[in-house]
Order: C-alpha cells, then structure tokens, then sequence
C-alpha cells in the first residue's frame, strides 16, 4: 500500500503518464475473506472527465466506459485510473476529433489491459450518445426500502453480519430486488462509499425484505474496495441459500468523476445485460 497514490497529495499531471497506473491484487482479499473466485462477474467503470486535444489544440470530452472480466488477477487502483485519465486531458491524439477517440480509447485499453493482464473493453461516449432513453438491466427489481414492512422495521449499524440474512426467511421463490441503502467505506482513505446495490435470486428458501436490509444496513461501518463488497454480498446469499440464480450488482455513486459498478453471479445469463456492454452507454441510479 505505500506506493498507492490514494490517500497521498499528488499534483495532476499534465503529460501522458501510463506509470500511473496501479494495480491491485484480487486474490489476497479473497483468500481473506474465504470469497474464492467461482463466479461469473465484470467491472465496468464510467470515467465521466475523460478527454483529450487534438493535434490542432482542440479539446474532446466525453464519458469512457470501460470494462473488464471479474477473472483478472487484479483490479485497477481507482485514483491511480484517475491521475492517468487525466494525463491524457492535454496529449495530442488524432489529426481530428474521430482519430483522437480512437487512438484514446485504444491506448486506455491497452495500457490498462497490460497492467492487468486481462482483455479491456473501452468505448468513448459523446453528449448526444448520453441523451434520450437509454435502457437499464434493473427496472424490474423492487426497491426494497419503500416496502411497508421495511419502514415500519428498527435497523441499527453494525458489524457485518451474515446471520442477519436467515431471520424470516420465506418459503422458495425469485426475487428480484433493489436498495439504495448500500454504504461502505474506503479500505485506505476511510472516507464513505455509497450506491445501490440489485439482487436478483432463486432459492429453495430466500431472505425476507426486512432481513436483506438488515444485512445491507450491516455494511456501513466496513473498510471494503467497491468490488470485495460486491463479492462478500455474494459469497453471503451463496452460503446462506445455495441458490439456483444469484446475482448481485452494486452501482456506486461516483468519486473523482469515475464510478465503479462490479457484478457477480453464477452464471453469466445472470449478469446485467446492458451494464457490462462496452458498446452501451446504460441509465444511471439517481446516486451517480
């Protein structure tokens, strides 16, 4: 950790500086938290300050989405992502606004795909391609705080704890559901992390609306990277239910001007269709 950028004073650059970059190991939380890797998932990250100039000096800006597999052996330090964005704000990419995109969007994927040793999906969105309706995986799910049950329960903040998950668990069905509720903290800086988190799950027995919250609200006072949350949410109802469908997406709110959004499931029909398409730009939570 004490060459990470996060956490330190650091001046922004002002050239194309890919040493930037840093990575982060998968494994070691993993092994700490018994989460093992048997799960299909991505990691999309939407860069909402990205841009470069043009060799004739004229400034592009836009949103890249990026996205790479849950499979890599490591994930990108997210303010290192943000330094290195934006060492590229004043290079000259391209002889016009169509050639810079492209030559942005190939250099970013292949800088951060060999730091990860892993394929890296990356698309640059202009203002009019954000526009209009744009398509959203979780429309279905039920927002689980605005429940009756959920608001007339009494929540208190504590350690995360997965035996919250049992109390009044139903009989077998599929439910897909939502909350806005989801909040952590950076592992490093300990400043508050917040976003939505969808779940969407199959069981012999499922948990109850009331005791999924509990668990949700168990989360604000851990020390977590977005993508470790992700997984432990999911290691939790795998263990708790054996279900035949699990899925779990945590949407966060952005930092930096980038937002971090891993899925996690266990089988890839599972996973959210349009949030881990590079080629689409999908609707955000009121949270980003």
């Amino acid at each position: 950790m004490d060459e990470m950028l996060l956490g330190r004073q650091v001046p922004y650059p002002t050239r194309y500086t890919p040493s930037l970059l840093y990575p982060i190991d998968r494994k070691a939380n993993r092994d700490a938290w018994h989460l093992g890797s048997d799960f299909d998932g991505s990691d999309t990250w939407h860069a909402h300050e990205a841009g470069f100039i043009t060799r004739a000096g004229l400034p592009v800006t836009g949103m890249l989405k990026i996205v790479y597999p849950a499979s890599s052996p490591l994930l990108v330090e997210s303010k290192s992502l943000k330094l290195y964005l934006h060492s590229l704000n004043m290079t000259p990419l391209g002889d016009d606004r169509i050639g810079g995109i492209e030559q942005f969007t190939r250099t970013v994927s292949d800088d951060i795909g060999e730091l990860l040793q892993t394929p890296v999906a990356a698309r640059f969105f202009e203002e009019e391609e954000l526009a209009g309706n744009r398509p959203f995986d979780f429309a279905d799910h039920v927002i689980l705080e605005r429940l009756p049950e959920v608001a007339r329960a009494s929540f208190t903040a504590c350690p995360e704890n997965p035996s919250l998950l049992h109390a009044g668990a139903l009989p077998g069905k599929e439910i897909k559901v939502g909350s806005h509720l989801l909040r952590g903290n950076c592992k490093v800086t300990l400043q508050p992390d917040c976003g939505s988190i969808y779940i969407h799950l199959k069981a012999a027995r499922v948990p109850s609306p009331v005791a999924l919250v509990h668990y949700i609200v168990s989360l604000r006072n851990e020390y977590h990277f977005h993508e470790e949350t992700c997984e432990i949410v999911y290691r939790r109802l795998q263990e708790a239910f054996a279900p035949e469908v699990l899925s779990v997406t945590c949407l966060y709110a952005r930092r930096g001007g980038i937002d971090i959004c891993p899925s996690r499931a266990n089988a890839p029909e599972f996973l959210p269709r349009y949030l881990h398409d590079p080629s689409v730009c999908s609707r955000k939570t009121f949270r980003q």
